[in-house]
């Protein structure tokens, strides 16, 4: 497989668009192939022109970060990523997860119900490992076609992708990434691609309960498996639904998910502090997650923290499950946090319902201490923004643990 590559691509000019992580290792993996060749890189932190000379090579290695919407038309016959060429060439099978939330801890699950049953497993895309350097090379591929690969897959590795996993799991699509995509609709083909190209060989295990999930799922040629459960559950749905197709004994899918340690930034509690507890849901970057979020924890929840890098998303319902909540406080984040405060207002004076206070400010460390001020002994402070986080933050990472270091910091503090 891999010597089919290298003779694809021994005469061709490449260039590898994007280099961040995934662009690093695309280098790696091309050096290895051709240790000789002469790569090209093209990316924004290394030139302000980086998109104009594209026209030069014969295949661009497009990193998920992206858009094919800024690219020029000339170009993108040429376009190829990671995804694609792992796809095309791995020798053994695929389960690929998508969905707008839950697909890091679902591929995990899937991962670690693997191990349990004694098959050689690889967790790979966003959550683990970047792939083309697990690719094996030919004496080795035959070796590997019981391994299987579990990959986490984005909208945008999904992108323009020509193949479909052998297990596809589809979870949920809602309104996210609408700066990147041109409309909603083309975001939920991009999820689509997920099963699109599946055969009657493969299968589709999808949320039911999800109606533009099911749609797809009446399209696709593979066997279809249905799967039910809350926000919060799906994943677990989904793993042990897989599991089973690998025949793995149901005692051990149990216990798998039973040790499964969740992941951070998922509605994770950081402890109690002065009276107050304090959860940490830095990847609650879609109005649902959060809403979810206030389902479980109920009316004890009197401090919220919303708002961050603004994708133009819908935040009504938000405004009316907050507004249905015993919350007083709400901390806003710039720059959907004005958004989301008028939504709150014009709902509010819909429905005849009083404000909580609010406050905006572009400081973690002051909305923490902010927090600590009003939140009453007993109740919650939740860290739950329903936006993405760039703009203040690197990412959703640092927003949860600069969120968690101030908790813990002024927690131990005297007043």
């Amino acid at each position: 497989m891999i010597k089919n590559l290298i003779n694809e691509l021994k005469d061709k000019k490449i260039v590898i668009l994007g280099f961040g992580r995934e662009g690093r290792d695309t280098l790696l993996f091309l050096k290895k192939l051709f240790p000789k060749k002469k790569i090209g890189i093209a990316d924004r932190k290394l030139s302000k022109d980086y998109l104009k000379n594209l026209d030069k090579y014969d295949v661009i290695i497009k990193s998920p970060g992206i858009p094919f919407k800024i690219l020029p038309r000339s170009v993108l016959g040429r376009i190829t990523s990671q995804t694609e060429i792992f796809f095309d060439n791995c020798p053994g099978k695929i389960i690929g997860i998508t969905g707008t939330k839950g697909k890091s801890t679902t591929a995990s699950l899937i991962y670690d119900i693997l191990k349990a049953g004694k098959i050689k497993a690889h967790l790979v895309g966003n959550i683990g490992k970047p792939v083309l350097n697990l690719l094996p090379s030919a004496p080795f591929a035959a070796a590997r076609v019981k391994d299987v690969y579990v990959y986490e897959l984005s909208s945008f590795q999904l992108t323009n992708l020509k193949k479909s996993p052998h297990i596809a799991v589809l979870l949920n699509i809602y309104q996210e990434h609408l700066d990147y995509y041109r409309s909603f609709k083309e975001y939920a083909q991009a999820k689509a691609n997920i099963t699109l190209h599946q055969t009657k060989d493969d299968f589709l295990i999808y949320n039911s309960t999800d109606k533009l999930v099911s749609q797809i799922a009446k399209k696709t040629k593979a066997k279809i498996i249905p799967i039910k459960g809350g926000y919060y559950n799906l994943d677990r749905q989904a793993a042990k639904k897989v599991g089973k197709l690998f025949k793995i004994p149901k005692e051990k899918i149990e216990k798998a998910i039973n040790n499964f340690k969740p992941l951070p930034h998922r509605l994770e509690p950081v402890g109690t502090y002065r009276g107050v507890t304090f959860y940490n849901d830095s990847l609650a970057t879609i109005p649902e997650a959060t809403i979810a979020a206030l389902d479980i924890l109920g009316d004890r929840v009197e401090t919220i923290f919303l708002g961050g890098f603004d994708r133009k998303i819908d935040f009504k319902g938000l405004a009316k499950r907050v507004l249905q909540s015993k919350i007083k406080n709400i901390i806003l984040f710039p720059t959907s946090g004005k958004r989301i405060w008028e939504a709150l207002r014009l709902t509010s004076f819909a429905q005849g319902k009083k404000l909580p206070k609010h406050y905006f400010l572009d400081n973690m460390q002051k909305a923490v201490k902010l927090a600590y001020k009003y939140t009453g002994k007993g109740k919650i402070c939740l860290l739950s923004c329903a936006s993405p986080s760039f703009g203040l933050f690197k990412d959703y990472a640092e927003r949860g643990d600069l969120f968690k270091k101030y908790v813990k910091k002024f927690g131990i503090s005297k007043r």
